[in-house]
């Protein structure tokens, strides 16, 4: 079984993720949705702007990018990395990224909108790590 990994970055629309309900509630839905889907996540938060890995297999991945892009908490979504991985690095349906301000500030970076994919990359090999 071939399995994906996509990165993206979007701006968050209104309140998305600007408090710890707005993400409990975020998380809430994702969780399960992934679990169904047999899709792994990891999401962070940061000034307004939403970057997120997930893995799983390509008609899954797919049908959730289409979601996200007619979600209307999401503007100028932009899909950093699409491409094959050998094996999930990602474990949980739906974690939240600790500290996205920390890991941007080791790959040099102000904000999410400035993450390219080798960033993005970087930064998801970092919160693992940690």
């Amino acid at each position: 079984m071939l399995l994906y990994r996509v990165i993206y970055a979007s701006e968050a629309v209104g309140t998305t993720g600007s408090s710890t309900l707005s993400i409990a509630q975020i998380l809430g839905v994702s969780e399960p949705n992934n679990r169904r889907d047999h899709l792994t996540s990891c999401m962070m938060f940061h000034r307004g702007r939403i970057l997120q890995a997930i893995e799983g297999q390509r008609v899954d991945l797919e049908r959730l990018m289409r979601r996200l892009e007619a979600d209307p908490r999401h503007m100028s979504l932009n899909i950093l990395s699409n491409a094959p991985i050998a094996m999930r690095r990602l474990e949980a349906p739906a974690i939240l990224c600790a500290d996205p301000a920390t890991l941007l500030q080791k790959i040099g970076l102000p904000c999410i909108s400035l993450v390219t994919a080798p960033a993005a990359e970087a930064m998801l090999e970092l919160s693992l790590a940690a």
